[in-house]
This record gives C-alpha cells, structure tokens and sequence, in this order.
C-alpha cells in the first residue's frame, strides 16, 4: 500500500512531469496455487532470532508481512477478526501491526459490505512446527521442491544434468499443466505409473503422426501440431523431472533415511528411535545435510527425555559432519523447542490427540513415508469444529467472532512448505464450510529452512552471548 513519503519521492522523482494518475493495485503477493500464496520476503531469518535481538531492518521485515497480508484482504474486500500464535513475539507483533492499519490507519480502506460473520486471519509462527519443513518428501510437488527448488513455479535444472536448453528451466504449475494438476499431490510410487501411461499416450500419438498417406492426413497433423508439440514438451519434462529425482533418492539413500525420520516424526520409542538415528550417522552413504536433518528431528521430539543420548548424538554428528557450526542444534532447539511452541505438535499432550494417535496406530498406515500430518492439520480441524483454543491463539483487540469463519487465512511467519499446501487443499476438498487459504513469508524446503536457521544463529551470535 503506498503511503503519503512514497508518493512524495514518487512526485520528486518525476523532473519532466510526464506522470499523469497514479492507481493502485493490491496485488503484493505471488499466487502459488489456488489456496496458497507466498511474499518472497527477504532476511526470511528475522522471525528465528531471540527476543533480546531487534536489529534494525526487522520493522522492514514487519512492514512487508503486513503490507502482504493488506494486499490479500483488499484484494478479497474483506477486512478480517485477527488471532495470532500466543507464544510467539513476532506473530503477535504483526497481527497487533495488521489490525491498527485495517481497523485504524486505514479504516475507510477496508470499510467494505460486512458479512454476517468476519473471515478469520490467523497468524502462527514457523517455529510451532519446525519438524514439517525438516522432512524429506514423497508427494510430487513437495518432494520437486525438496530435492530440486521451486521458485515460482519454476524448476531450474541446469545445475542437475545435462539436458537441453529447453529442458534447462521448466515451468510446473497446476494452471497451465493438466497432467501436474492431476498428480501434484500424489505420491512418488504412484506418479512413477502415471507417467508411464503419459508415455504410453504419447507414443500412440506419435505413431498416427507417422502414419501420413493422403491431403487431409496432412492437413489433419499441421492442425493438430500445436498439441502434439505441447504434449511432447510435457512428456520430456515429467520424465526428466522424475528421472532426476530417482537418481537423488539413489544416491543419498533416501528411503532408508526417509523412513526413520518419519518413526522419529510420527512415532514414540525412544530407544530404537537413538538406535536408527546412530546407524545413519554411522552409514557412509548418508549425506551431511540428512545426518543433521535426523539429529534435529530427534533432539525436537527427545529433547526432555535422554539428555545423555542426545549429547551423543551431537557429539556423533560433530564428528561426522563437521562442516555444520557447532550448536546448529542446540539454537534450534532454544528457538523451537517444546517450551516456545503452541499447539500440541506430536499429538501428545491433548487427550483428543492422544486418542487419533491411538486408533491411527491400531489402524496401521497405508504409506509409511508419508504418515507425517503437518501441526496445521490439527489447527484447521480445530477451526472448523470451533475448538481453536483462545488461551493459545488470543484475538486482536475487541474484534471477537461470533460463530465458525467461512473463510480462514492462516498465515506462517517464517514460511511454508507444499507439504502444509497440500493439507490445505485436502482440507478444503471436505466441503466442511469453512475455505482455508495458506501464505507465508517465504516457501521453504529443508535446505532453506536451515539456510535462515545458520544465518539467524550467525547474528545471534555475534549480537549477544546467545548460542
């Protein structure tokens, strides 16, 4: 939104007077998907940095969020009731700094036609769940940004192989991909056959394009040209795609990892939990990155229970992987550790959790690399069954609601992954009345999320005596 000092630099700048209107768009977001956007804020750390640290450029970093979140409630023309995450700082901060620009500043802005009951933005904090974007995965989307990176709906994989220049950036998008629509959400095992029958389909194309005897064969190949060109496209870039990510699940051994870090996610047993992780750390073919990954996931979930075993596993690691600063771990924990989160995480401290934990257990899982349901889950069921506690996400002011949301934007300081992506788009299949929208400050696969881990334990460090 621009205010009264952009306008002024904007008017001081313009020395020929050649600007004739100034109009603006409320458009300061990137639509993901249909139920996701992000902001791409820079210094994505600030959200990771202890409280006795605020470094200057952290109001910046305040100010875009809520400029990003004004843009989607003026681009909706709704003005929302605002709860934020109680135990985080800077969640509290930006929902307290939201709801003064939409019901203070720029009241009359978002004066909009009230509906009978307000929609909701809920504001949490990456660190309620720091295990989501640590995981390995194993759905199509997730598991191409995971291993490859997706920026905007782009792959770029000139650093993955040689292939052509086409073939070098491609675009991944469900509005533009009928096939990656499809099967965006579907596992890797499942995806494998989907392909194969794209293939199939295409080379039945491929055979009737060969088979040209009179004019109208002719004439009917130029009309259909344009499709079978796009189709070709398609098939190389899912092939190619799929073939890359099979040969980094080879070469890091990711289904062995993969399938302890869904144990150490999912599943008590601590022992044989200490047990798998030493083994990996142990096991050559394990990369540096998935030796800390495990270590972290570990120390989340143990943290209060074998201090002991952990400062063995720390000490393994160190050892091990030494290219990771030392006490990588200890910061995450001391940021996002069982102390400093809302909700119930690992489902162990509600007695309903505690229950669905149960019966999913006797129930057994129908795939054991992708059992890990997102904290978010929880939350948006919460939501729609009006048990969203208020001692845990307190409103904004004296702006309360009155019944169950219908619309719900629930945005993550620090980012968020295609795993929670997908959750929301499952949720919102249920038709259970409330739509669920998900943004973040930054979309995050494990590398990232350990990229702003480093670098706020980097500042940390050097500001104070914080580890």
């Amino acid at each position: 939104m621009l205010n009264t000092t952009q306008l002024h630099i904007l008017a001081d700048s313009d020395e020929h007077e050649v600007v004739q209107q100034v109009q603006e768009f409320f458009a300061d977001f990137v639509a993901i998907d249909t139920y996701h956007f992000t902001l791409n804020t820079p210094s994505n750390y600030m959200y990771m940095l202890p409280a006795v640290i605020d470094p200057p450029n952290l109001q910046n970093y305040c100010d875009r969020i809520v400029d990003g979140l004004a843009a989607i409630f003026l681009a909706f023309k709704r003005r929302p009731v605002i709860r934020y995450s109680q135990t985080s700082d800077i969640a509290k901060r930006i929902a307290q700094e939201a709801s003064k620009l939409m019901y203070q500043q720029e009241s009359g802005l978002f004066d909009f036609r009230r509906t009978e009951i307000s929609p909701l933005l809920l504001v949490i904090d990456r660190r309620d769940d720091p295990v989501t974007p640590l995981l390995n995965q194993w759905t199509y989307q997730a598991m191409v940004h995971e291993l490859i990176g997706i920026k905007d709906n782009k792959v770029d994989l000139g650093n993955a192989g040689k292939f052509s220049k086409d073939q070098q950036e491609v675009v991944l998008s469900s509005e533009q991909d009928a096939f990656f629509k499809s099967n965006m959400y579907e596992n890797f095992g499942d995806i494998g056959m989907s392909i194969k029958r794209m293939v199939d389909d295409f080379q039945q194309v491929a055979k009737s394009n060969q088979n040209i005897q009179t004019i109208e064969d002719m004439a009917k190949f130029v009309d259909n040209y344009p499709e079978y060109r796009k189709m070709q496209g398609n098939v190389s870039k899912h092939v190619t795609l799929v073939t890359e990510m099979s040969k980094i699940v080879e070469e890091r051994k990711l289904m062995l990892v993969s399938q302890t870090e869904q144990e150490l996610a999912c599943n008590g047993g601590q022992g044989a939990a200490f047990e798998a992780v030493t083994n990996l750390l142990n096991n050559e073919s394990v990369s540096d990155i998935d030796r800390l990954r495990l270590v972290m996931l570990y120390a989340l979930r143990y943290e209060k229970e074998s201090p002991v075993q952990l400062m063995q596993l720390f000490n393994k690691l160190a050892s091990r992987s030494p290219k990771y600063r030392p006490g990588l771990v200890q910061f995450l924990l001391k940021q996002a550790g069982v102390d400093r989160r809302t909700g119930d995480l690992y489902g162990n401290r509600d007695i309903l959790n505690i229950a669905r934990n149960m019966a999913r257990g006797l129930k057994g899982v129908e795939n054991v690399y992708t059992q890990h349901q997102p904290l978010l889950f929880q939350t948006m069921e919460s939501i729609t069954k009006g048990r969203l506690r208020d001692v845990d996400y307190p409103f904004v002011g004296n702006h309360f609601q009155q019944g169950r949301p219908q619309e719900v934007v629930i945005f993550i300081v620090g980012g968020t992954t295609y795993e929670e992506s997908r959750s929301v788009a499952l949720q919102n299949s249920f038709n259970s009345g409330t739509r669920f929208i998900l943004g973040g400050s930054s979309l995050l696969n494990s590398k990232r999320f350990l990229k702003d881990l480093e670098e706020a334990q980097r500042i940390a460090r050097s500001s104070t005596n914080v580890v």
